[in-house]
């Protein structure tokens, strides 16, 4: 998709990953957030973006203005709002990538909006985590403009295939994903940190380890908890979202509500400041330590 200009929506970390690393396939690349507009959090967004020659739009017309393909890379939440505001803006036949982490339901909804306002509305599942991949990360692509679109997408990098013409199957595949995954998270959190405080951490790894040989546990455990702790509000909106998609299966989510909860309870920890300091690449005992610390505050807190 050379010579086209690419919007960003959303200038967090998947959207700064994106912004930098389709730059040299794009005229240009523009963003908006609505960190821009808050004076607590807009000096660190806006100097990322200049520094890294992405063009800071005031809202979401100036950013719909020049924009021929739109990434949509908000919290799971936004999804619907976010769809809704660039409908008014969106100019026809501008492609509408939505990477958000969202229910089938919540996508179809998305894309009612964007088509009738005649853009192409394409949804995006992608299937693990962003930062080790950049924008190489694996991704779903589905609707019925993914199978046409699919090759411009990759011709600017992105490592997409199509899942269906049909609406909701690749979000369906990411959020069943999700549930185990995020699950394992919580899973983790709760295990590991109860065993530490009974002194049989080293028994209870030693188990798992003989169960799952080919799982380096120490090291998943460090890395789940210090993602949660980074970006379990954003996780806990995700796992909302997956109980959504349980729930338009006809099922009760019982687990899934569950793990949006732990992962809301982890993120409280961290915007109590429960783990600062910890310095570079804490082990997950240095974590559960902080959480086995602060019990008493932490069930003031709930």
């Amino acid at each position: 998709m050379a010579n086209f200009h690419l919007g960003l929506i959303g200038y967090g970390e998947v959207g700064r990953i994106f912004g930098a690393g389709l730059q040299a396939t794009m005229d240009g690349v523009c963003a908006w957030d609505v960190k821009f507009n808050e004076e607590a959090a807009k000096a660190d967004a806006l100097n990322h973006a200049r520094q890294g020659g992405v063009q800071e739009c005031d809202n979401m017309a100036g950013l719909c203005e020049n924009a021929s393909l739109i990434i949509s890379a908000v919290t799971a939440s936004q999804t619907l709002q976010v769809a809704t505001d660039a409908s008014r803006h969106i100019r026809p036949g501008c492609a509408f990538l939505d990477m958000n982490s969202a229910s089938p339901g919540t996508k179809q909804q998305a894309a009612v909006l964007i088509e009738a306002a005649g853009a192409h509305y394409l949804e995006a599942a992608v299937m693990t985590s962003v930062p080790p991949y950049g924008v190489r990360v694996p991704m779903l692509l589905g609707g019925p403009h993914a199978e046409r679109l699919l090759p411009a997408l990759q011709a600017i990098g992105l490592e997409a295939r199509v899942a269906s013409a049909q609406l909701g199957v690749a979000s369906a595949t990411k959020m069943c994903r999700s549930v185990m995954i995020k699950g394992m998270e919580a899973l983790v959190i709760e295990s590991f940190t109860a065993a530490r405080h009974y002194g049989v951490e080293g028994a209870v790894v030693a188990s798992l380890q003989e169960t799952f040989p080919d799982i380096d546990w120490p090291r998943q455990g460090r890395y789940f908890f210090s993602r949660v702790a980074q970006h379990g509000r954003r996780r806990a909106e995700e796992m909302r979202e997956a109980a959504l998609t349980v729930k338009e299966a006809g099922f009760q989510p019982f687990m899934a509500a569950a793990i949006a909860q732990k992962h809301d309870w982890m993120a409280a920890q961290s915007e109590a400041g429960r783990f600062q300091a910890l310095g570079p690449e804490p082990t997950w005992q240095a974590y559960a330590d902080r959480l086995m610390a602060a019990r008493g505050e932490a069930a003031n807190d709930d």
